[in-house]
């Protein structure tokens, strides 16, 4: 089966420019001939082609976030990373550059309005043939693990390639029941409640026990001691936890996503282009 590589787009960007920009400021940041930044631009392509290398991949996706605010879920609840600081500007001027130069290699990209990076890469793991590798730190991915989709992030400064089994035998349930773990936690990253006064040493177990949300919040009334102490925070949280779970329920029918032909992700395979590409941006030496 042919593997196809599924990328976080800024979840990568992000983590390539504040790896570079660590203790400096703007004006200290490496520019090109343009005037345009571009140190977490150049690790960003230098992953990618790494990557590809590394896992052969015949596809490769990379998937991008809806504008902020713009999303179904920001729509909903405002609430949803309303907390975000807004992001530096040498950080946005080479999202941009990178999303041109990846047109101009002939990657294939999406942002698709109203959705983010996580719902086009579910989308996408669920409707073709391939072996899909995920590439992103975001562990909401996790609830997208199957025998056909894998996932690499770096733990403990080490890339790890964390297959479905991974996930079984370190959570002791299914990748899919890792949502209703998450409803129960919250995120306060992504500014999701969960419940109040449930913490990661209940929410695993309680799922573990229960199989669902569902069917825990049946069972109240006769709640296993081992956590009857939960079951008033249960009461009381219950609006939240189901808001959580629908914000961190990844959507897999994204139409664009949908549309997209797997032909249509081929690995661009010109490397004198590339070259020649990332030498007049000035992302390799000489340029």
């Amino acid at each position: 089966m042919e593997t196809r590589l599924l990328i976080d787009g800024f979840n990568l960007l992000s983590r390539t420019y504040f790896a570079t920009a660590y203790g400096k400021e703007p004006e200290q940041l490496e520019k090109n001939n343009e005037g345009r930044y571009v140190q977490a631009i150049r690790l960003f392509m230098t992953k990618l082609h790494q990557l590809e290398r590394q896992h052969r991949a015949s596809y490769v996706h990379i998937a991008w976030d809806g504008k902020r605010g713009d999303t179904h879920r920001q729509q909903e609840h405002a609430f949803y990373k309303a907390q975000r600081a807004d992001l530096p500007a040498p950080l946005i001027d080479q999202y941009h550059l990178g999303r041109e130069l990846l047109d101009e290699l002939g990657y294939h990209q999406m942002q698709a309005p109203g959705y983010e990076a996580d719902d086009i890469i579910g989308t996408l793991s669920m409707k073709d043939a391939c072996s899909d590798i995920i590439y992103s730190n975001d562990k909401d991915l996790f609830q997208l693990l199957s025998p056909q989709t894998s996932q690499v992030f770096v733990r403990k400064k080490k890339e790890v390639f964390y297959r479905a089994e991974d996930f079984f035998e370190e959570y002791g349930i299914r990748p899919d029941q890792w949502v209703d773990v998450k409803a129960l936690l919250g995120d306060p990253s992504d500014n999701i409640p969960g419940c109040r006064g449930v913490g990661e040493k209940s929410a695993l177990p309680m799922i573990r026990q229960y199989g669902s949300l569902d069917h825990l919040y049946e069972s109240l009334d006769e709640l296993d001691p081992l956590f009857k102490r939960y079951e008033k925070k249960l009461r009381d949280g219950r609006e939240d936890v189901f808001i959580s779970r629908g914000l961190a329920d990844i959507e897999t029918n994204v139409p664009d996503a949908l549309a997209l032909s797997l032909d249509a992700m081929a690995v661009p395979e010109d490397d004198v282009h590339r070259q020649s590409v990332l030498m007049k941006h000035g992302l390799l030496k000489g340029g």
